[in-house]
């Protein structure tokens, strides 16, 4: 075969097994995890396999035609897509293999693992896709896939409430993404990957940032951020999958595929955007108590990291932290998701504690992910935050005030879920009698582990990545000096007052020794909310009523219906007259007198 044909291989597996199993296998779960998991299998060795083995290309065929206007679908194949595939493979592989264990007694495991399907299918169809039409397809198939997971427990109006919330606010960034699309063939007269970056490029700043509004809304960066956190109300290795190292990450990767299209003006407003969005998000994460949440409010951080990076002209920088990311998140959330289940499915982290001697192999997969995300040196975190802080410091001292800052906070909530969840004794009946799962659930925690161990050293990767690598910011000198110091000095600032802050002893500390503190954090992270809800209320559907009535009356009553419209009205008119009732002739009759009274004595 050659690497076309595996590469189509690959995109198709997922369809064929997600169109196996709703048709055939939706009663028979067990059947269907097991076609799914194959699935998934084929997609990791295949995606491996095209990575270091098959060579890169580009291949087109065309779909549609209208006149000159020419929709094409086609595989662009080069070092980035190879990255991307392969993470997307691993990981999803990872969570396949988990979600046996997770989901073995859901009565809908069909559906689940259908759904599971349909999303790798979709998001390899944006790794592979070699124009911004193409990529557009699937990035809506991604919108549905995340919709259809987080709704699986559909009995639950919160899982309903949190699947239609994330559906619509990636709308409102996907309009502008479709805009940007449009204005980039309009300007360009192509979308094709290969023919932007070969020189057709208008220098725009309004192309990139319309584009860049897809990724607002997919890697919920400031203001579209509010979907995510509602999102784990969705099994929890869906989180894994979706929610941490694949979908949330198609946007970074998206941006990184249209760099080419960037100009200086709009790379500061996403440099600034992606700053902003990992302080706020750290600052948010500190107060929260459901263990998934913690982990949302990270993503979102950690997402924001890529964007500023990005933004400061760095697509290795970028995807060198999306790829760590993508091991040590992807593991924390299927850590969150053993403790959840060795649990009795309790999410409240201070109804948790004394997990390290119930839970042992969790603890230590967990202790290295936890290690990884706040920069232990050594692990893969370490070197992919670096890698920014270096960029930050070299192009923008501000942006890197600010990362740096939360570089301690993320060290700090990290800390307080580690310790309250694993140390101490048992806050809560669940924690007492929690256990250790089945091989499925620690296998892929062990493989996650030692990739969020080694992960970070990027020169020992193959040379199938080289075109995305070698991109990675390397300092010498006094900037490699004072970077270091700062990561060593965040890193100990924030692991140190978390450890010898909190206490092991069911309540937050926070909370009881700075309400006011607490109460500031609390309203800083339902601000977006109450503040869309006071939109959607107060004006929306204010304006919403001015505009139907405008439609019904203005424009259907009397511009399209126009004579008719107006004779239909004369008719009602006439029909009110002659209902059959005495009573109302008598009331006719009484006004007639009233009026031809007012006519004699000269008032009207």
């Amino acid at each position: 075969m050659t690497p076309t044909h595996i590469a189509l291989s690959v995109l198709l597996a997922p369809l064929a097994s997600a169109a196996l199993i709703t048709l055939l296998l939706g009663r028979r779960g067990g059947l269907a995890s097991a076609v799914s998991v194959v699935a998934a299998l084929f997609i990791a060795c295949g995606a491996l396999w095209l990575a270091f083995g098959g060579d890169r290309f580009t291949a087109s065929w065309e779909w549609l035609r209208f006149g000159s206007f020419a929709v094409a679908l086609g595989i662009k194949l080069d070092d980035l897509a190879a990255l991307m595939l392969s993470i997307v493979g691993v990981v999803g592989l990872c969570v396949h293999v988990f979600s046996l264990g997770y989901m073995r007694d859901d009565a809908a495991r069909a559906r689940y693992f259908g759904g599971l399907s349909v999303f790798m299918f979709s998001m390899i169809g944006i790794v592979l896709a070699d124009n911004l039409f193409m990529m557009f397809i699937f990035w809506e198939l991604v919108g549905f896939s995340s919709y259809f997971l987080i709704n699986h427990w559909r009995e639950l109006a919160s899982a309903s409430d949190a699947a239609k919330k994330a559906f619509i606010v990636n709308r409102v960034g996907d309009f502008g993404f479709l805009l940007g699309i449009i204005l980039c063939y309009w300007a360009n007269g192509t979308v094709s990957l290969s023919e932007l970056g070969a020189g057709h490029v208008v220098y725009s700043r309004l192309i990139p940032l319309l584009l860049f509004c897809g990724a607002i809304g997919k890697s919920a960066q400031l203001p579209l951020q509010v979907w995510l956190p509602d999102a784990m109300e969705g099994p929890t290795p869906v989180s894994a999958l979706i929610h941490a190292a694949t979908m949330v990450a198609a946007g970074i990767y998206m941006l990184c595929r249209i760099d080419v299209l960037m100009v200086p003006q709009a790379r500061t407003v996403i440099a600034w955007v992606g700053t902003l969005t990992a302080l706020y998000a750290a600052m948010c994460a500190i107060t929260q108590r459901d263990i998934k949440k913690v982990l949302a409010y990270s993503t979102i951080s950690q997402l924001g990291y890529m964007v500023a990076a990005f933004g400061l002209g760095s697509v290795g920088a970028a995807m060198f932290h999306l790829t760590t990311h993508a091991f040590f998140k992807a593991l924390l959330f299927l850590g969150s998701g053993s403790v959840i289940l060795g649990c009795h499915h309790e999410q409240d982290i201070f109804r948790m504690g004394g997990l390290r001697s119930r839970m042992p192999v969790t603890f230590w997969t967990f202790t290295i992910a936890v290690a990884a995300i706040i920069g232990m040196p050594g692990l893969a975190g370490f070197f992919s935050k670096d890698a920014i802080l270096v960029l930050a410091f070299e192009n923008n001292r501000a942006v890197f005030s600010v990362l740096a800052f939360t570089a301690i906070l993320t060290a700090f909530y990290m800390i307080r879920l580690w310790k309250i969840v694993f140390l101490g004794e048992p806050a809560g009946e669940p924690a007492r009698h929690a256990h250790e799962g089945g091989i499925s659930l620690t296998a892929p925690l062990v493989l996650l582990a030692a990739l969020s161990a080694v992960g970070g050293y990027w020169r020992a990767y193959p040379r199938a990545f080289d075109g995305v690598f070698s991109q990675i910011p390397e300092a010498g000198g006094a900037t490699h000096a004072i970077v270091l110091a700062t990561s060593l000095v965040v890193l100990v600032a924030g692991a140190g007052t978390a450890l010898a802050y909190y206490a092991t002893d069911g309540g937050d500390t926070l909370e009881r020794r700075s309400p006011g503190a607490f109460r500031f954090l609390g309203a800083l992270r339902s601000s977006f909310d109450t503040g869309y809800d006071f939109y959607v209320a107060e004006v929306q559907q204010r304006a919403a009523l001015v505009l139907n009535f405008i439609d019904v009356v203005g424009l259907s009553g009397i511009v399209v219906r126009g004579l008719a419209g107006a004779t239909e009205m004369f008719g009602f008119g006439i029909r009110a007259l002659h209902t059959g009732r005495l009573s109302t002739y008598v009331y006719w009759f009484l006004g007639g007198v009233v009026v031809l009274w007012a006519f004699a004595a000269g008032v009207l």
